[in-house]
């Protein structure tokens, strides 16, 4: 259990974040984990939706923890579907398509798929990523490439916390920055 805790205002709501060592690194992380959070998902979502460019006709996330705000999202953008990376191949998945990436929390480098359903969701259409938090950016560009190589047209990234050194970027919308802390 830890003893070290983070205070976040993410637009207004307030939430207090355990800080956990990564393994095998001299750097620790406020795990923000949204699943579950219904009222955190929900508040993000609003506010997220008057920050992203309307136009986007596909919203698209990784499992597992972007999920929550992808649906919240979507409702908020009156979409009736959004597209879910997969981390292993289904047997329902026809026709999978994949690309690797490695993220901070990821131990190791890992797969994304999409299947042949999604695929065809996304080719010709505007895209828009979203994720709870981008940190190095690895998950997003697995996002961005699975997406590009499906046919689709990615025209923003999003994610509700910016954490580290992705809060000095401009090429992202966010809610909320969150430090990188050291491990103890």
């Amino acid at each position: 259990m830890t003893d070290r805790f983070h205070e976040i205002d993410i637009a207004g709501m307030k939430r207090r974040l355990p800080i956990l060592n990564l393994p095998d690194s001299d750097k620790a992380i406020a795990a923000f984990v949204i699943l579950g959070d219904i009222e955190l998902a929900e508040h993000c979502a609003k506010e997220l939706a008057k920050k992203v460019p309307r136009g986007a006709d596909v919203l698209m996330t990784a499992e597992t923890k972007g999920i929550p705000m992808a649906e919240a999202l979507a409702r908020h953008l009156g979409m009736d579907r959004y597209v879910v990376a997969r981390k292993s191949v289904k047997a329902y998945m026809e026709n999978p398509i994949w690309v690797e990436e490695e993220s901070i929390t990821t131990f190791g480098r890992q797969r994304l798929y999409l299947m042949q359903e999604d695929i065809e969701r996304l080719q010709g259409h505007r895209v828009l990523l979203v994720d709870d938090v981008i940190s190095r950016g690895g998950s997003m560009r697995a996002l961005k490439a699975l997406a590009e190589k499906a046919g689709g047209q990615v025209i923003a990234e999003a994610a509700v916390i910016a954490e580290g050194d992705a809060a000095k970027r401009t090429d992202i919308i966010f809610l909320a920055t969150m430090p990188l802390f050291k491990a103890q």
